[in-house]
């Protein structure tokens, strides 16, 4: 029998990030990006989510290498912990792997590691697959699309794009995608996110042009703050900042690291004596100077949060001071960024952040030029990527509306295998091991599902300890029981309620002795449910209970 193609989709379907996809034929397989998910509200505690890598640690010796499409955390943030599983050179370009590079520095990673640099244009060998990598238009230099030349067929995976006609790098290389689409593509993977969207994503041009609007005629200190990795939008930053006259301070640890590669590869040029040190920024009148931070995003320990929350060491938010928000939220940020804009108000600041100033544009494909993808392209089949279910449908509406077959579009989800011949391609039936494993500090995967349970349950009604001292020699109680909260009441204000508890644990104590019960999880269970019960009959809440039982 014939061996089949199969696209696994271990990331980035029906979810935002950790996009991660496996290309495997016979005994050959690879990887396109390794990306990270942030935590949602209630993953208590944890600071990152990554893919799961079950299935690429049982195929170990299959495995041919990692393709990076380009240098955002939702594609390359899980390299390091990916890469302790598993070994594989990994494929990018110069500032993709350039920030790799930082990643595995900081993970004492980087000899243990083969990092192999390519440009647009170069076609890579990878076992069976031929890995071609095609320049496209990003909110981030260097990014690429994939041509994936396997057995049975082309496989074009766009990763994240969209056509800047004005791009600083140029615009994205249609001509080969049309190339590609005349010799004939079996499949394309294509990114959804911004398919809700009508029209065309408009230029960062169109961003330089507005920030200079905004120095113009400011007399106030400006504190500007955007993604990390928008290195075009940085370099607007200190060319329209240069051009009024001003010094440039930069702060933030994700912003200072990007600047520091950035300007290592020549991706960003700043103008001469334009830079500044962030403690110089004192000594200069304030229209003569912009802050650029990080916190676009209302991250809690960010550079612009410490400044609206006054915990910054080194700037305060002072009346007049513009603070320009140069992003747009990302869904579930929303909330963040409004307490940082509103207490930005609150000390007198003047915030520009709305979308109607034209300071921010997506990075992402709009429905008009998603639709120039595929009639360059002329898939046979499309599997949509990159997105929440509402984008994978809409998404595969927009293919069915040029005239798709509905028969030819696979919406998959994570762990589903698809499988390709050169005249099929569809859902096998057959799922592998995929899903999220929580990064908690130096931990990786230690926290699962009821770890998560326990620390929502101990946020929302808190934590009882009971404890007892019990006899060696009968079992009988010998001091307690001593009730410990955490989260639950203040015990100053609500010694009745903690006396009744006493006397509840009390009486299964002298339950369990009275029914010759020694055993010392049956006790512990007993006062368990009878306090619980009567907790929730009087507060109808439902704390955590750890009854400890020790014997003297």
């Amino acid at each position: 029998m014939a061996e089949k193609l199969k696209i696994i989709p271990l990331g980035g379907l029906n979810e935002i990030g950790k996009n991660m996809t496996v290309l495997e034929y016979g005994k050959d397989m690879i990887v396109i990006d390794c990306g990270i998910a942030f935590p949602e509200e209630d993953m208590y505690g944890v600071d990152l989510v990554i893919p799961d890598v079950t299935y690429l640690a049982r195929n170990a010796k299959k495995l041919r290498g990692f393709f990076i499409t380009h240098g955002h955390e939702d594609h390359i943030g899980s390299v390091p912990y990916v890469l302790q599983a598993v070994s594989a050179p990994v494929h990018g370009t110069r500032l993709t792997n350039g920030l790799i590079r930082l990643k595995l520095e900081e993970h004492r990673m980087l000899d243990k590691v083969k990092l192999v640099t390519h440009a647009p244009g170069d076609v890579v060998k990878a076992g069976c697959f031929s890995v071609e990598f095609i320049h496209v238009n990003h909110s981030i230099a260097d990014a690429v699309a994939f041509a994936i030349t396997t057995p049975v067929g082309v496989v074009i995976m766009t990763g994240d794009f969209k056509i800047d006609p004005t791009a600083v790098e140029g615009m994205m290389d249609l001509t080969r995608f049309g190339e590609l689409g005349n010799k004939g593509v079996l499949a394309l993977l294509c990114d959804s996110t911004n398919v809700e969207r009508l029209g065309y994503t408009p230029s960062e041009q169109s961003v330089a042009d507005n920030l200079d609007r905004q120095f113009k005629n400011c007399d106030q200190r400006i504190i500007l703050t955007t993604f990390a990795s928008n290195l075009h939008r940085l370099q607007s930053v200190l060319q329209t900042a240069h051009r009024y006259g001003r010094k440039v301070a930069i702060t933030g640890r994700s912003m200072e690291n990007m600047l520091k590669v950035a300007t290592e590869l020549d991706y960003i040029k700043p103008p001469e004596n334009t830079l500044v040190d962030l403690a110089q920024i004192k000594s200069l009148p304030k229209n003569k100077v912009v802050v650029v931070s990080t916190g676009s995003q209302g991250e809690n320990m960010s550079a612009l949060y410490r400044m609206a929350f006054s915990s910054h060491k080194q700037v305060d938010i002072q009346p007049g001071d513009r603070v320009i928000i140069s992003a747009s939220a990302i869904p579930g940020n929303e909330k963040a960024i409004s307490r940082i804009i509103n207490e930005l108000y609150r000390k007198g600041a003047e915030v520009i952040y709305d979308k109607l100033e034209g300071l921010h544009v997506s990075g992402h494909a709009c429905q008009e030029e998603l639709k120039i993808i595929h009639a360059l392209t002329r898939p046979r089949y499309f599997i949509p990527v990159h997105g929440e279910q509402r984008h994978l449908q809409r998404h595969a509406q927009l293919a069915r509306s040029m005239g798709m077959p509905a028969k030819r579009v696979v919406i998959a989800d994570l762990g589903k295998v698809i499988e390709c011949t050169s005249r099929t391609c569809k859902l096998s039936g057959a799922t592998v091991p995929a899903g999220r494993v929580f990064v908690d500090g130096f931990g990786v995967g230690d926290v699962g599902s009821v770890v998560l349970r326990d620390r929502k349950h101990l946020a929302q009604d808190g934590m009882i300890v009971v404890c007892v001292n019990l006899s060696a020699e009968d079992g009988s109680l010998v001091s307690g029981p001593d009730i410990i909260t955490r989260g639950f009441v203040l015990v100053k204000e609500n010694e009745d309620l903690i006396e009744a508890m006493r006397m509840i644990c009390m009486d299964s104590l002298d339950y369990c002795r009275n029914k010759g019960i020694s055993d010392w999880a049956t006790i512990k269970s007993c006062m368990k449910n009878d306090l619980s019960a009567f907790l929730y009959k009087n507060t109808k809440r439902n704390p955590m209970i750890l009854p400890v039982i020790m014997e003297i």
